[in-house]
């Protein structure tokens, strides 16, 4: 990142607009439209609308691993991120998996409600951030997930959430999506 302050204000309104239009997804999605597939992938819509809530809970844990790992040599931030990447089918398994069982367990009222609470310690997060803190990185595992990077900013990962987000959106197959 260059040295430009980083634009919270974007970070918190893409939040606000990704919490908006989960709040219509869940709300309007029939037992129906829960159950059918999506389009291009294994999951249901309610596997995929947990799966883009679990995006969120993801960014939560990256934030202390990346301000850890940012304060590391690069060159273990590589071999960290090389290993990784080495896991990558067992990650894409439980990555599956686990979006199938916690679909069972969180929808409706219940998923968004942890969904609201999982944003607001977001934007709780993001405001304590020193600039200098959102600026520093750290290596990425890009076999796990199209949006990771080699090397991605704290700011960025607080902006991957909804990378990730709008990504599934589209994969939706709601007969009445937001």
């Amino acid at each position: 990142m260059d040295g430009a302050p980083v634009d919270r204000r974007a970070i918190h309104e893409e939040l606000e607009r990704a919490q908006a239009v989960f709040h219509a997804l869940v709300d309007r999605a029939s037992p129906a439209d829960l159950r059918r597939r999506t389009d291009g992938t294994r999951w249901t819509n309610g596997q995929m609308l947990f799966h883009m809530f679990f995006g969120y809970l993801v960014v939560r844990r990256l934030l202390g691993l990346v301000r850890l790992m940012g304060r590391l040599p690069d060159p273990v931030g590589r071999v960290f991120a090389r290993a990784l990447d080495a896991g990558t089918r067992p990650f894409h398994l439980v990555n599956y998996l686990g979006s199938c069982g916690g679909a069972l367990a969180f929808h409706g009222p219940r998923l968004t409600r942890w969904f609201d609470r999982t944003v607001a310690a977001l934007h709780d997060q993001l405001d304590g951030e020193p600039e200098e803190a959102l600026r520093r990185g750290m290596h990425f595992p890009v076999r796990w997930d199209p949006f990771f990077r080699d090397r991605m900013s704290l700011a960025e990962v607080y902006h991957y959430g909804t990378e990730h987000f709008d990504f599934h959106r589209r994969q939706l197959t709601l007969s009445s999506a937001a």
